[in-house]
């Protein structure tokens, strides 16, 4: 039987492989599956997170970028920090920068779980569809609060589980049962997009990922929910000294 070390290990290296394999139709994938809705969702998500004018900020598990060109978007003075641990996601991230990013944007290959950045570095944080991925939750979110200067601000932004039981069962449908099959055809691997919905079965509520915001030190923490629970945008901010 393997430990547990090692079997977030192997979870960590299947995921950074299954996100390789889809990156080339990634973005194409997500507007279908969501009819464009997402591109709402990150507006509000990055009007929660409020960062201040020429503020730096960190978007987590950016993949190609989306959350990072919209921050972009409202504020082309901002100074934005893509970080993902998959090298061809940030390849495209890289190529979409020269079309879209109307401000200052960089991208690094790193592990969201250990930052290559120093204590308080910046204004605000972001994620987008990914705490499901993460090995290790309560680890991402200290190293976040880590690299936060006290006041800022995290904003996740995240499929959910609508309490509403009937919405939950037709939610699932689409999730577990829509999802693989669109994403397959169009993402170009079925194998990932049934892996991308199963990630939700163990992740935490809204209102227990709420408790892990506030267990890691982070103050304020609250949540929106969206599309009747299906997504939830959770925000927390680093206390001041």
């Amino acid at each position: 039987m393997q430990s547990i070390p090692a079997r977030s290990a192997a979870k960590s290296v299947y995921v950074r492989e299954m996100f390789a394999r889809i990156a080339p139709r990634y973005d194409t994938a997500n507007r279908v599956l969501t009819a464009g809705l997402d591109e709402g969702w990150r507006r509000r998500a990055i009007a929660l997170l409020a960062p201040p004018r020429g503020g730096r900020v960190l978007d987590l598990c950016c993949g190609t970028g989306d959350v990072v060109f919209h921050l972009l978007r409202s504020d082309p003075s901002l100074r934005v920090t893509g970080v993902d641990f998959c090298e061809p996601m940030l390849a495209g991230a890289r190529a979409r920068a020269q079309r879209e990013a109307r401000g200052e944007a960089e991208f690094v290959e790193a592990d969201v779980a250990a930052l290559p950045f120093e204590d308080e570095s910046f204004d605000g944080a972001t994620m987008g569809f990914s705490l499901r991925n993460v090995v290790e939750i309560d680890d991402v979110l200290r190293e976040v609060l880590r690299v936060l200067r006290p006041g800022a601000r995290f904003v996740n932004l995240d499929v959910s589980k609508p309490r509403n039981a009937l919405w939950r069962r037709c939610f699932g449908l689409y999730f577990y049962g829509i999802v693989p099959l669109v994403g397959g055809l169009v993402g170009g691997s079925r194998q990932a997009y049934a892996y991308l919905p199963s990630s939700l079965t163990h992740h935490p509520d809204a209102p227990q990922l709420q408790a892990r915001f506030e267990r890691a030190g982070f103050e304020n923490a609250r949540y929106v929910p969206v599309m009747g629970g299906a997504i939830a945008i959770h925000a927390g901010t680093k206390p001041e000294r």
